[in-house]
């Protein structure tokens, strides 16, 4: 049997289980494919077992396999932004996760091209104020969303968090809420906010458990088999 092929039923089942155990939607959890340095080929075969949504770090790397592979894929930026390759991904992207400056904000909604829909965007939250991990102070939050919701050609759609490197899993869970309560309170406020990215392939539990709707998920869909549940 396939590897991938395997890895995305299990997937599939991973998430099922734990969204009956944490009483959420299991079809309100979307998965993204974190596909960095891995072949068209590979790409290809997922989508082909049914994977629509793909995430990649690298502009360059991304742009050669966009540009290769003619199928309706969605595209998610989900690396570090460089000033120097913002037109790139305002033009190729449909998602761009990790905005973390008005700067970049607005270049993005600078070089969307009119006839595209306006690029999703979330603002990527640095929850644990690591100095060497992108993202936002939480204190920052709230004066970037209100400037992003005044450009046109970018849609404010939430927030994105990298993953704790805490062990615990309930004090896991207690952070990721406090995430997932941001969220709801911008929801109120802001049209199509509506989006937590939480979740990668170490702490698919503790996201979904959280309320993340937007899993980031690399290793256990291209590794070789992985037995999850």
């Amino acid at each position: 049997m396939n590897n991938i092929y395997f890895n995305l039923n299990q997937l599939q089942k991973t998430i099922m289980y734990y969204a009956l155990k944490y009483k959420k939607k299991y079809t309100d959890i979307k998965v993204i494919a974190i596909s960095k340095k891995r072949s068209i080929n590979e790409i290809i075969q997922a989508y082909s077992f049914g994977q629509r949504a793909f995430g990649e770090n690298y502009v360059q790397e991304a742009i050669k396999k966009i540009n290769n592979i003619q199928l309706k894929i969605e595209w998610h930026f989900v690396g570090k932004i460089q000033s120097n390759k913002v037109s790139i991904i305002a033009k190729n992207f449909a998602w761009c996760h990790s905005i973390t400056s008005k700067k970049h904000a607005e270049l993005l909604n600078k070089y969307r091209p009119e006839i595209l829909p306006p690029l999703n965007v979330l603002i990527q939250i640095n929850i644990n104020c690591e100095k060497n991990k992108n993202g936002i102070y939480l204190y920052k939050l709230m004066n970037l969303v209100n400037f992003i919701y005044q450009l046109k050609k970018i849609k404010l759609r939430g927030i994105m968090i990298f993953p704790n490197q805490q062990k615990d899993i309930q004090q896991k869970i207690i952070l990721y809420k406090k995430m997932y309560i941001i969220l709801m309170k911008l929801k109120n406020k802001y049209k199509y906010t509506d989006t937590l990215s939480l979740g990668t392939s170490y702490d698919i539990e503790e996201a979904i458990a959280s309320g993340s709707n937007m899993l980031r998920i690399g290793q256990k869909i291209f590794n070789k088999k992985i037995n999850n549940h």
